[in-house]
């Protein structure tokens, strides 16, 4: 990145510094205000319990709108095209769904503050120690992946050295973050949502008019590195990086669709959360499904200016493209992370490039964010709080999460440089979730709808999952296993997941399972019908607000998505 700063400097005048101070003033103001809204630790970790499903929702899907989706997913888009849209139609919405309807009861009808203290319940200490630190670990590294990025942007923007740019932008999530908690987090995360949309969907349409619309983009892909292939969602065999059709629809389907997809959305904290934050069952239901609107369509403006990159920026072009997608370095000393600022420096007129560039650290912001205040609510209330600190006042545990923020925040200035090492950064981050979500998303679905599964079961099949998801890595990385694209991410999470079934099972069929007494609530089949049912009056009455009509329009609309792309 440092070699290349010369060559990536953004041109931005006066006008597009404005814009940049008046919406960072705007984003701290923000953070103060919330500040004087905090008064327990429910409130700066949960906002209290009292959102609407609107403001829960919309947080929701920008919590995410990170460096996985803007700049990984651009970087997808522009090494492989639209089967990039998997991530999105097939890997997100369903399961998006499915923690509306299905899970969402158990999450907020327990009263529970995490996914770790729904473990606890579930299969006792070990388990939630495990997944505690498990969680807590991932998050630091995904918060340095959001931050290495939001660095970039800093360092191109002003030519800063990166580490400066690194210190600086995590100084300024922190400050909100510490200062107003959730609350503060998820009212920047609708502010942010807007501005992304309104700095890319400009990037998009002007990006289109200069390659000849659609029709121009498509024979651009088709005569550059990679074809056809890129522009049609299926059978997507160079992301998965199998040749044959009908193992890479599987890898697609089973371990992107079902395993990895599954395994963050229904159980990653960082989402649920928001989730949690809702006022009521039925606006938590909807929090998800109400995300699920804006996820169908954000491919539009983040893979298409990916794939407009990679035949219209010169540095990304012909020869650069084809070695970055065989896994070398290119000429122009570009990697694919860099498509969306490359794509801004060369189409955006000074004042759009401001907004765009504002929309690029909303982004980083918003991912790092969510990452920040999942982490401190997790390590406060289910390590710090379960372990070492138990029975101190409210407000002793308010503290501890402000200082945690900060401690995460160095740490994931440390993790960024890890981040930093990858020319596509949706390999770090798929990697990642093949280790920490996918093993969990086996344990819970076992544990919600199986009664016998026993506590024991639960921690030595999450430890098996992890352990063999990290073995299909080490494999693909040291040559013994070839498998390019990503398809050591699902391959490694499909690992995690079929391990860690086949060894609760096996505990399980040596240990003693949890009475039936303690399982309500926790369990599908002991949980009355009636606690898994939304309220039908005041602000949660109307069939408009009917979580199962409104998840089976989105359905709908997705299945059509993949047949029309």
């Amino acid at each position: 990145m440092q070699t290349m700063a010369a060559d990536l400097r953004l041109d931005a005048n006066a006008v597009d510094y404005v814009l940049l101070a008046f919406y960072f003033v705007l984003v701290l103001g923000i953070g103060y205000m919330a500040r004087r809204h905090v008064s327990s630790s429910i409130d700066f970790f949960l906002s209290g319990r009292s959102l609407p499903a609107w403001v829960t929702g919309l947080a929701f899907i920008s919590a995410n709108l990170g460096a996985i989706e803007v700049m990984g997913m651009s970087a997808n888009g522009a090494e492989y095209g639209m089967p990039t849209a998997h991530y999105f139609w097939i890997g997100a919405v369903p399961a998006m769904l499915f923690l509306g309807v299905v899970m969402m009861p158990f999450y907020y009808g327990s009263k529970v503050r995490s996914v770790p203290e729904f473990m606890l319940r579930r299969f006792g200490k070990p388990a939630h120690l495990v997944n505690g630190i498990s969680f807590a670990v991932a998050q630091v590294l995904i918060a340095g992946a959001n931050l290495f990025l939001l660095a970039s942007v800093v360092n191109l923007l002003l030519g800063w050295p990166l580490w400066v740019s690194v210190v600086v932008a995590a100084a300024i999530v922190l400050s909100y973050t510490a200062l107003g908690g959730l609350s503060a987090a998820i009212y920047n995360e609708v502010l942010q949502f807007v501005v992304i949309v309104g700095a890319l969907l400009p990037l998009t349409i002007v990006g289109l008019y200069k390659v000849g619309g659609w029709q121009g983009l498509v024979d651009k892909v088709t005569a550059g590195p990679g074809g056809a292939e890129q522009l049609d969602s299926w059978p997507g065999n160079q992301l998965t990086g199998f040749s044959d059709n009908l193992l890479s629809v599987l890898g697609i389907v089973f371990g992107l669709g079902f395993v990895l997809s599954f395994g963050y959305w229904t159980t990653n904290f960082v989402e649920v959360q928001r989730a949690l934050a809702a006022k009521s069952m039925s606006a938590a239901q909807r929090t998800p499904i109400i995300g699920a609107f804006p996820k169908m369509v954000i491919p539009f403006i983040v893979i298409i200016p990916g794939m407009i990159a990679g035949v219209a920026v010169t540095e990304l072009q012909g020869d650069n493209k084809a070695a970055l997608m065989a896994g070398d370095a290119a000429p122009s000393g570009a990697t694919f992370n860099q498509a969306l600022l490359l794509l801004m420096r060369d189409l955006l007129p000074n004042g759009m490039l401001g907004v765009a560039i504002a929309g690029l650290l909303a982004s980083f912001m918003a991912g790092m964010a969510a990452n920040l205040s999942s982490f401190n609510t997790v390590f406060t209330y289910d390590i710090w709080q379960a372990y070492i600190r138990k029975d101190r006042p409210d407000g002793y545990y308010l503290r501890i999460g402000r200082v945690v923020t900060a401690i995460a925040t160095v740490l994931a200035i440390g993790t960024a440089f890890i981040a930093s090492t990858y020319a596509n950064l949706m390999d770090y981050l798929q990697q990642l979730f093949s280790f920490f979500n996918a093993p969990l998303f086996a344990t819970f679905i076992l544990g919600m709808f199986w009664r016998r599964m026993t506590a024991a079961a639960g921690w030595i099949g999450l430890v098996s999952g992890t352990v063999s998801a990290i073995v299909v890595f080490v494999l693909s990385e040291s040559g013994v296993w070839t498998l390019p694209g990503q398809g050591a991410a699902f391959v490694g999470a499909g690992a995690a997941f079929v391990i860690d079934i086949v060894v609760s099972v096996a505990v399980t069929a040596v240990t003693q399972p949890k009475p039936v007494s303690e399982l309500a609530g926790l369990v599908y089949s002991l949980t009355p019908k009636e606690d898994r049912q939304r309220e039908v009056t005041g602000d949660d009455a109307g069939w408009y607000r009917n979580p199962g009509l409104l998840a089976g329009i989105v359905l709908v609309i997705t299945i059509a998505l993949n047949i029309i792309f």
